[in-house]
């Protein structure tokens, strides 16, 4: 009896010691695990529940299947064209096979670090094969688009009173600019760089679903001849609104001249009609009154002439003659 119990304390007590080594793990859901003896893989685990493994002797380690995010720096690489853009990128992996996770990273840190390396040599290997527009430029859209210079509606609001036409004033505006044609485009150049990377990658057991271009920044240099190529078209624009301009002002001006001197022109004629008809009936105010009374008329032209000649006279040497013979008397004797 007493080795009997002796017996179930001794089980009792190895079974609480083994429970107490640890002899079950747990694959939670979106895990999976790696089990290790002495530093060699002795199973792998992908599925959710309870595991056994050996106590003491047995390592787990437990990897996400879930899928992770790598965001790179971002790099200074020049284009084919040695034009030097700052490239920044992003990719998408997971862990599908753990055994050779482990065997060759070990751990998530130094995937990431695997992932720095081998994404960041295929980002620049394909930039640097390629140029500029393939980078910046996801397809040749912008060819189709035609562009007019902004104010182009306020322009034609006055084609009315100019004579120019729609497609003049179009010609006029209109900005000479060219671009390269794309061959891959953005996208493409990120799939290049997937394709280069996800057999490197797939060495250590790292599925590399995507890369892709988040960003990309003109250095310094190239930002400053992008500007420079912008300022010029902005000069071109003003220079071919001030040609439009001056071009609106002779026009206006000439036809102002015009009007004015037909204005002018007209009121002339207009006065001297006037003056015309004045003078007709001066005249015939004047016979009238010479009919009435010869010697008062005669006597009062002759005072209105002393009035209008004689101030202008600075010397009178004689008076002796009949225009002045009202001065002496109304009879003119």
């Amino acid at each position: 009896m007493k080795k009997l119990i002796t017996t179930a304390v001794i089980i009792v007590v190895l079974i609480i010691i083994i429970v107490l080594l640890g002899p079950f793990y747990i694959v939670s859901e979106g895990e999976q695990a790696v089990v290790t003896r002495f530093g060699a893989i002795v199973n792998t685990n992908t599925a959710t529940g309870l595991h056994f493994k050996m106590p003491v002797v047995d390592n787990v380690v437990k990897y996400p299947t879930k899928i992770l995010s790598w965001d790179g720096d971002a790099q200074r690489i020049p284009t084919r064209e040695n034009q030097f853009i700052w490239v920044d990128t992003t990719a998408r992996w997971r862990i599908n096979d753990p055994a050779l996770f482990y065997a060759s990273v070990t751990s998530i840190e130094q995937g990431y670090s695997r992932l720095d390396d081998v994404v960041d040599s295929s980002v620049r290997t394909i930039v640097s094969e390629n140029f500029l527009r393939e980078a910046v430029r996801n397809s040749n859209r912008i060819m189709e688009i035609e562009r007019d210079v902004v104010g182009l509606e306020e322009a034609e609001a006055v084609q009315e009173d100019v004579s120019i036409s729609t497609e003049q004033l179009r010609q006029l505006t209109r900005v000479d600019q060219t671009y390269d044609r794309v061959d891959k485009g953005r996208e493409n150049l990120s799939v290049e760089m997937y394709n280069s990377a996800k057999e490197v990658i797939a060495t250590y057991g790292i599925e590399l679903i995507d890369i892709i271009i988040r960003q990309i920044r003109y250095s310094e240099d190239l930002t400053e001849s992008v500007y420079q190529r912008m300022i010029a078209e902005r000069i071109q624009i003003a220079e071919a609104y001030r040609s439009f301009g001056q071009g609106l002002k002779s026009e206006w001006l000439g036809r102002l001249d015009n009007d004015q001197r037909r204005i002018l022109s007209e009121a002339y004629a207009t006065a001297e009609e006037i003056r015309g008809r004045a003078d007709a009936r001066a005249v015939n105010i004047y016979a009238e009154a010479y009919e009435q009374d010869r010697e008062f008329f005669e006597f009062w032209r002759t005072i209105e002439s002393y009035r209008r000649t004689l101030p202008n006279f600075q010397k009178t040497l004689t008076t002796d003659m009949d225009y002045f013979k009202y001065l002496y008397n109304m009879y003119g004797e």
